[in-house]
């Protein structure tokens, strides 16, 4: 069967920045970005590829050139940040991936792995396999990893535990939340392709009944739901955080757990300041790169 060619998106950074950039465009195209750095320069090019020429217009520069500021104002050098589009043979991206992509391990809970893998699940681990290539979130990304950590380490097993999503994107989260317990568990996410992404990810793990994915912003959550969630994982940007604070605040039980990821390290602590003004603490943190992710709980509880 004859491949089809891709489109690629591609920002040149230098390697400091590469995935603040990776993130960037991952997020304005809703697919998982590459990198790919020069052994004599270490000039490095963070790619998306796209099965459809995107919508490359001016509003869209200019959106990817304020997300390039913002890097830049975190204190990154993201270098000169110059952005192409450009049309491109198809390759084998499946073989490619194999290469990049290994299996991720968390304790004896769960395990991430690739489809091509035969890493065996050890007695009583949850499994997700989730495939890298045109889709996005896989867990190797710091804060996804951070989130799935915490998803492990928050379930009290024997009980009933609901778990949100807000930006599912694959929905490695979600899968990940039903496969270790959680009931009920939803996702939302503003971008209506990576839903349709994370309900095929979850039928191929056979989890799609035990999962409610939604094609939803932040701001269409209720300000006063019926039904509250004893952990939420948020991994959105800083600024979005900091913005719809109180309503994804009112969606956490009162003894549930918040994590917050996809923090660039110099903008967390406007997040965390943000969230401890209505009454949450930070119980767990992680840095790693330039990526910062934590958990919270209300200052009332008792943790241990």
């Amino acid at each position: 069967m004859k491949r089809r060619a891709l489109w690629k998106v591609s920002i040149s950074t230098p390697p400091e920045a590469e995935d603040a950039i990776a993130e960037l465009l991952g997020n304005a195209f809703g697919q998982l970005a590459s990198s790919y750095t020069d052994a004599e320069t270490r000039a490095t090019t963070v790619t998306v590829y796209l099965t459809e020429k995107p919508l490359f217009n001016r509003a869209k520069r200019a959106e990817l050139a304020a997300g390039i500021q913002r890097i830049k104002a975190s204190g990154l050098y993201a270098g000169a940040g110059k952005i192409s589009l450009a049309k491109v043979r198809p390759e084998n991206w499946a073989e490619s991936w194999k290469r990049h992509f290994k299996p991720l391990e968390l304790g004896p809970e769960l395990l991430i792995r690739p489809s091509w893998s035969k890493r065996r699940a050890r007695k009583g681990q949850a499994v997700v396999v989730l495939d890298p290539g045109l889709s996005f979130g896989t867990g190797q990304h710091p804060t996804t990893a951070f989130c799935l950590r915490q998803l492990v380490s928050r379930r009290r097993r024997g009980e009933c535990q609901s778990f949100l999503d807000i930006g599912t994107g694959s929905g490695i989260l979600a899968i990940a939340a039903a496969k270790l317990g959680y009931s009920p568990v939803q996702a939302i996410d503003c971008d209506v392709e990576a839903v349709r992404i994370a309900r095929a990810n979850a039928h191929a793990n056979q989890v799609s009944p035990r999962i409610a994915f939604l094609p939803k912003e932040v701001a269409d959550l209720p300000r006063w739901p019926r039904n509250k969630h004893a952990v939420i994982c948020a991994n959105l940007i800083s600024d979005l955080l900091v913005e719809e604070c109180p309503r994804i605040l009112a969606q956490l039980q009162t003894e549930g757990v918040l994590v917050l990821a996809g923090i660039l390290k110099a903008e967390f602590p406007k997040v965390q300041r943000a969230y401890e003004a209505r009454g949450l603490r930070l119980v767990a943190s992680q840095t790693e790169k330039e990526w910062r992710s934590g958990s919270f709980v209300w200052r009332a509880r008792q943790f241990f």
